[in-house]
């Protein structure tokens, strides 16, 4: 046992001495995790190293956590929730069950990694779900629902974006989708093999890439590489560009900005035909991927249609398959959500 791990096992009450002998612990689990040797300098303050030794451990965590859900290109599929949003009977539910009874879509639950945004999802997804992060939030309270464009809304959004950035730096990609898009196909077959950054449309104008598209960022798919690195670094530091916006709203302002040009990301914007959502419906239930609960505020009211698209989807199911070619299904939806 070397020296550390013994002050650990004597360490008997958590007073400042006995809490700085915790944290040489952590410093050396972490360098056992990583191989790397953090070199902190003897005129760092203790509560300095707490926070660097914090931020260490939370990002062992998450490695540990893609590492599981990962598939063989170490890409995962990423969503957020807080309590709001994962209680029962709540958009979660819906969620899973859209993976469970979506075309070929129940195996891509074994890469999905659930971020809780406070302790009670981060508890409802672990009876759910194998996959769960809890995401720390500095103190923050984003358990309740959060209003579109309130304060709490905003900051929900950027730590989103600057965790999604961890990710990429960890070298994941990524399929971020927000849990109210349910999902009825694999749409990795549909995702452009040359689109560095691929997201979906409230509205789509039919060329993909055409930087006019009105994106939403609550589905898309992200390669990890310098490019997508630099570009959400660009996204998230743009914030203090745009005070007050959310990070669509940002988005919409820089994806025209030349620095994109110059890092020579390739931006794809995903066609409403595979990936709709109650802006713009999907027009056949034969070549839908994915539909999300956009133009639609109000959890009730997402929930609510939500689960009439589920019950479009099973009757789809159970018709012929002569019927379903030659007469091609769609949606009832939205029903309130268009109120």
């Amino acid at each position: 046992m070397n020296l550390v791990s013994q002050k650990m096992k004597n360490c008997k009450l958590w007073g400042p001495n006995c809490q700085n002998q915790k944290l040489l612990g952590q410093i050396e689990e972490i360098r056992n995790i990583r191989g790397q040797d953090y070199n902190l300098s003897s005129t760092l303050t203790w509560q300095r190293i707490r926070a660097h030794v914090t931020r260490k451990l939370e990002l062992v965590k998450l490695m540990k956590v893609l590492e599981k859900a990962a598939m063989e290109d170490k890409s995962v599929i990423i969503t957020t929730l807080n309590e709001a949003w994962a209680a029962p009977n709540s958009v979660f539910d819906v969620f899973l069950e859209s993976f469970e009874i979506g075309n070929q879509t129940q195996r891509l639950l074994n890469h999905l990694v659930v971020v809780a945004m406070d302790q009670k999802a981060y508890s409802r997804c672990l009876a759910l779900h194998p996959h769960c992060y809890a995401l720390s939030t500095n103190g923050k309270d984003f358990s309740a629902e959060a209003h579109f464009m309130s304060t709490d809304y905003l900051e929900m959004m950027w730590r989103r974006i600057g965790f999604l950035h961890s990710v990429l730096n960890l070298g994941y990609s990524f399929v971020f989708t927000d849990a109210d898009v349910v999902w009825f196909r694999d749409p990795f077959s549909r995702f452009y093999v040359d689109g560095d950054f691929q997201i979906a449309c409230d509205f789509f104008l039919g060329n993909s890439s055409d930087p006019n598209n009105q994106p939403n960022g609550g589905f898309n798919y992200v390669k990890s590489n310098n490019r997508t690195i630099e570009f959400y670094k660009f996204w998230y530091v743009s914030r203090a560009t745009y005070p007050g916006f959310h990070d669509q709203d940002v988005f919409n302002r820089i994806k025209f900005h030349p620095y994109l040009s110059q890092i020579g990301i390739k931006i794809r914007f995903l066609d409403t035909k595979y990936f709709g959502g109650f802006c713009q419906p999907s027009k056949d239930l034969n070549q839908v991927r994915t539909m999300h609960a956009n133009c639609c505020i109000g959890l009730d009211r997402k929930i609510h249609d939500l689960k009439v698209t589920l019950e479009d989807w099973r009757k789809f199911l159970m018709l012929p398959a002569n019927l379903k070619a030659s007469q091609p299904s769609s949606w009832t939806v939205p029903q309130i959500c268009g109120l």
